[in-house]
């Protein structure tokens, strides 16, 4: 017994052994992901006001208020002073991202309202899983998979325009699958960059949320469509 629970303790300490990484760059990685979890609650109150209040509406004002407290995100300079300031453009971008994915929900909630707590926790699942495996390399080996990464967005966004033309399901399926391969990519990308940055005197952990941020939602999204059409596709055979 004392084995088996000494073998069960090894293996609890080896999955929280981070000791490759800096004492500075651990600390880092905890604002990044403490902003991280501000913003999955901020918008997750964003969807809920969409989808149960009504009182702001998913569509092309949010999705233009978002991008536009994201740009001014990014132009406002990384200081203490403006540390406040720039939170709070933080905490609007995921509002008003959690509310642009309102009408989506909607959608989904009409074929089967669990599909969102399946798709929600799927994706923390492989948010972790993802995020652990590039903090335990000992390289950096995920960094040399950006330029395919950015090389397989193109390719998607060809596919996307391409699409509209044809209207061909099994395209639109392929994009989004081989899209969800992507995003998993990205967050072993992103999470490996956030690293390097900061080794390299970037402390931007606002920033460095941002990106973290977009790659989880864009994972939800698609594994929301993906079980959505699935569910869809089995209420139709039937």
């Amino acid at each position: 017994m004392d084995s088996l629970f000494g073998g069960r303790n090894i293996k609890m300490s080896t999955l929280t052994d981070f000791s490759q990484l800096s004492k500075a760059t651990r600390f880092h990685l905890k604002n990044v992901y403490s902003c991280l979890a501000i913003c999955m609650l901020v918008a997750a109150v964003g969807s809920y006001i969409h989808v149960v209040t009504g009182i702001i509406q998913g569509g092309i004002m949010a999705t233009l208020a978002s991008i536009g407290l994201l740009i001014l995100l990014g132009i406002t300079p990384h200081t203490k002073e403006n540390q406040v300031k720039r939170l709070g453009f933080l905490a609007g971008f995921a509002f008003f991202t959690g509310v642009s994915l309102g009408p989506l929900l909607d959608r989904v909630i009409e074929i089967d309202p669990s599909i969102i707590s399946t798709a929600f926790m799927a994706t923390t699942l492989i948010f972790v899983c993802f995020s652990l495996s590039a903090l335990w390399a000992e390289q950096r080996a995920f960094l040399y998979l950006g330029g395919t990464l950015f090389s397989g967005l193109s390719l998607l966004l060809l596919l996307s325009l391409f699409n509209i033309f044809l209207g061909s399901m099994l395209l639109f399926k392929i994009h989004l699958y081989v899209g969800l391969l992507i995003m998993c990519g990205f967050v072993l990308y992103d999470t490996q960059l956030i690293v390097e940055k900061f080794r390299r005197g970037d402390s931007d952990y606002i920033w460095h949320c941002v990106d973290l941020f977009i790659d989880f939602v864009n994972i939800f999204r698609k594994l929301l469509i993906i079980l959505a059409m699935d569910k869809q596709e089995k209420k139709n055979k039937k």
